[in-house]
């Protein structure tokens, strides 16, 4: 599933609530509290159409991909307060072997039901057009709507886009709402390319690419790497 910036706007009561790793215990809470995230976003409507079961499902979407994904190849960043979380593939992780493939999907095709078919449609026009060069991938991120306009989803993309910076490592994302680009703009990422959109089948789905900022140049970013998508 695409990403989903927590609505960033400027607004009194920002937080500084400390950011902390995912915990096992946390998966219950943090798969409701981005299902109300995602409530509304066009791939969670796509992958979930029937309003009766949305929420229900999507939150059974989040609490697998926590424990079959992020838990097991990747890492995952919140609050102590529980108000958000983001969800990161390193860039060193080996894709899954065929058994651990097999695996994963018959685990989650009981969640998708009778709409597999459009998941896989989905990721397979996505997995064509990931880059091939070695990035740090933000697989999710969302905050609670209650708790959205507070600075939270900035600092959940801070702790690990520092350490990349450090590292001089790009990331890469996938947005499925154009009016969140500006929000990953300010923090350096850059649309690189798009699919789905009107007679493809699939929601419009925005490739955004951010690489590295120098240590000495906070407010500039490399462009020579940008890999083509799209």
């Amino acid at each position: 599933m695409g990403s989903e910036p927590p609505g960033e706007q400027s607004r009194p009561g920002a937080t500084s609530a400390p950011v902390r790793r995912v915990r096992p215990e946390d998966v219950g809470a943090l798969s409701a509290c981005l299902a109300r995230a995602f409530a509304d976003d066009p791939v969670s409507c796509y992958l979930f159409p029937t309003p009766r079961s949305h929420l229900r499902r999507l939150e059974r979407y989040f609490r697998w991909q926590f424990e079959h994904v992020f838990l097991r190849r990747g890492e995952g960043w919140t609050t102590d307060d529980l108000a958000g979380a983001s969800l990161w593939i390193p860039p060193v992780q080996r894709p899954p072997s065929a058994a651990e493939g097999l695996l994963q999907l018959a685990t989650v095709v009981p969640i998708l039901g009778r709409h597999t078919g459009r998941a896989l449609q989905l990721l397979d026009v996505l997995e064509r057009v990931h880059p091939k060069v070695e990035h740090c991938y933000l697989g999710t991120i969302g905050t609670d709507p209650d708790r959205q306009g507070r600075g939270i989803g900035s600092l959940l993309m801070r702790v690990v886009l520092d350490r990349l910076d450090s590292a001089g490592t790009p990331a890469y994302l996938e947005s499925s709402k154009e009016e969140n680009l500006p929000f990953y703009g300010r923090v350096g990422f850059e649309v690189i390319g798009e699919v789905g959109g009107p007679g493809s089948g699939i929601p419009r789905i925005w490739l955004m690419w951010r690489e590295p900022k120098p240590a000495d140049d906070g407010s500039s970013t490399t462009r020579a790497a940008h890999p083509s998508a799209g």
